[in-house]
């Protein structure tokens, strides 16, 4: 038992910061509950001088309770043949005030509500957009999807809930309080049997808040299966997955209809249940004061209280239990916006003036967990500005995780990342990245316009400058034969355009952002032979007088860099330019070696990537 209040109260504790931003929230919904509580009250209590009015004129006897002798003589003063239109409005202008009030509360609370989801809704997007990238990596997408946009919905229901709880308890006061003044020990009958009434309810109820967070964590899976199979269709029907993929999602539905199943019908059992105890409960003290007819208008009234406290009762007992099923969406909401446990990069503070001479990597070392083996080792190496850098080597040797952290995306674990004589971290993030364009072999699309798209690289760009970006690109004639043109809009992440039109689009879009750093992640592998050459002259033109960082997989690509960067296993082997590297006779000698030869008989070229592990 204790240990279910501590739960409650924990589930409370944990809602209440979402009321924070608006402090007089709480006092104003308590103080509209308590005064319609309190309408309502005498509204019921005016019954008293009503009945009595039917059945004599001559004035109320004494009856030593104070509640009821105080309105068994208000209308005294009132002549007998107005007393009961006269105490019939009374009771309407209680009733009217009583509902007014209650209304009242409702209309605050749901303005409140839309406040507060808006709030959670935005703060949880903002955390996703700061938090540290590795919290991201992660982070199942499903999870943070249903976080956004189910648990947020059903948090707010929490709070609803907790309003309510707040409201009802207001009304059991006041009504308890008139119950005591009418005749306490019936109060005290009912207080021990409603009492074993709520114990009973409670046992039937106890496994709600497990069965909640077992529901979340289900629905989370779910979500998760969704995002896998819409965006992974193309692989899933490629190798001919769809029953194993349905047998999967039927699994994942059908186990989240049976967690909602069952909190379905443990939390309306409370219904059922007050229903037939209390109503067990209401016959016998009935049929226990007829047995004595005196004061029966107060008993009447007492009945009629008891009545309209029962289904608060009720709903008392009925919100914590919906409480304690949303307890598993109010700690996940919580635990996502929690800022404590997260790490976030710190921005610095100098305005980046742009890049004079070089980026240098000064014995960086990072690892992305402290239990995993170092990404990248005691780097060091020199990108010249104005230059074309081409990073070289196997998968996992770093490069990647290397232009991560120059995109600052990490924080180093140890050393230092300059730009010229600045620390990185000591720039504006902003700043810094707003000099910068990325147009990688993994291609994002926004579900927008064509012209939205390329214009998402410089928001400020002009029609006639996202279309020589197009052209630049080799996506002007291809987009003027989409339906509409530039307004198509191209469907979620480019589905409807092909995987070259794609990548054309996120050419353009770096092209359109005339970056002073230019990073290049393989930008040609979903081209054509010709687009290719085209896109290749482009990104020449376009490299000219900028700092080209390129992670290259072939010759064509490597030929072209000013300084090239040889990395393996998060070391760099060797670096300089081309005749440097090839005279060093290591790795990159080896390959270069090895893709030539097939270049030469006709063969496909091979990637750095493909061989890496064998050299």
């Amino acid at each position: 038992m204790r240990s279910k209040i501590i739960k409650e109260v924990k589930v409370v504790r944990t809602l209440l910061p979402f009321l924070r931003p608006y402090p007089w929230a709480i006092p104003a919904i308590i103080t509209l509950g308590v005064l319609s509580s309190l309408a309502e009250g005498i509204g019921i209590s005016l019954f008293i001088p009503f009945l009595e009015s039917l059945e004599k004129t001559n004035g109320h006897s004494n009856t030593g309770k104070w509640l009821i002798d105080f309105f068994g003589q208000l209308f005294n003063h009132v002549p007998p043949e107005h007393r009961l239109l006269v105490i019939s409005v009374c009771i309407f202008a209680s009733t009217l005030l009583g509902a007014s009030l209650s209304y009242s509360y409702v209309v605050l609370f749901a303005w409140l509500d839309a406040r507060i989801g808006h709030r959670m809704r935005s703060g949880i997007f903002e955390q996703l957009l700061t938090v540290g990238y590795r919290f991201l990596e992660r982070s199942p997408s499903g999870k943070l999807l249903n976080a956004l946009s189910t648990e947020t919905w059903r948090t707010s229901e929490a709070l609803s809930m907790l309003v309510r709880l707040i409201v009802t308890i207001c009304m059991l006061v006041v009504y308890t309080i008139l119950l005591l003044l009418i005749s306490w020990q019936l109060t005290l009958l009912v207080t021990v049997a409603m009492c074993v009434i709520s114990m009973i309810v409670r046992r039937l109820t106890h496994r709600v808040k497990n069965l909640s967070r077992r529901a979340t964590r289900d629905n989370a899976m779910l979500a998760n299966r969704m995002i896998e199979g819409i965006e992974g269709m193309k692989v899933i029907r490629s190798f001919g997955r769809e029953s194993y993929e349905q047998e999967r999602f039927d699994q994942s539905s059908q186990q989240v209809s049976k967690m909602f199943k069952n909190l379905g019908i443990i939390g309306e059992a409370v219904n059922p249940v007050y229903e037939i105890l209390t109503a067990a409960l209401l016959v016998y003290i009935l049929f226990s004061t007829l047995q004595k007819p005196d004061n029966l208008a107060a008993i009447l009234v007492f009945l009629f209280v008891l009545y309209r406290l029962q289904p608060k009762i009720k709903a008392l007992d009925r919100d914590r239990v919906k409480l304690n099923s949303l307890a598993g969406p109010v700690e996940e909401i919580t635990s996502l916006l929690d800022r404590t446990d997260k790490s976030y990069l710190i921005p610095g503070r100098i305005s980046h003036q742009g890049l004079k001479r070089a980026i240098r990597f000064e014995r960086v070392t990072f690892r992305y967990s402290e239990a995993e083996k170092p990404a990248l080792r005691n780097v060091v190496i020199r990108i010249p500005s104005g230059k074309t850098t081409a990073l070289v080597g196997p998968s996992g040797a770093g490069k990647s995780t290397l232009i991560k952290l120059l995109l600052r995306f990490y924080e180093v674990t140890e050393g230092e990342i300059y730009v010229d004589e600045q620390p990185l971290r000591a720039l504006n993030l902003a700043s810094w990245r707003s000099r910068i364009a990325l147009v990688s072999q993994d291609v994002f699309l926004f579900n927008a316009s064509v012209r939205e798209n390329i214009a998402y690289g410089r928001l400020e760009a002009t029609a006639e400058e996202i279309i020589t970006a197009a052209k630049q690109a080799d996506a002007h004639e291809f987009i003027s034969q989409l339906p509409e043109g530039y307004d198509t809009i191209v469907g979620e992440r480019g589905v409807k355009l092909s995987g070259g039109q794609q990548q054309r689009l996120t050419l353009a879009r770096a092209i359109v952002r005339n970056p002073e750093i230019l990073i290049l992640d393989e930008a040609t592998n979903s081209l054509d032979s010709i687009s290719e050459h085209l896109i290749q002259e482009a990104l020449d033109n376009l490299s000219q007088d900028r700092t080209v960082i390129v992670i290259a997989h072939r010759l064509s690509t490597i030929k072209r860099a000013d300084h090239i960067i040889v990395l393996d296993q998060g070391r760099v082997r060797e670096q300089g330019d081309i005749r440097h590297v090839l005279e060093l006779d290591g790795l990159f000698a080896r390959l270069y070696e090895l893709q030539n030869r097939e270049v030469l008989t006709g063969e496909a070229s091979y990637e750095l990537s493909d061989y890496g592990s064998q050299i």
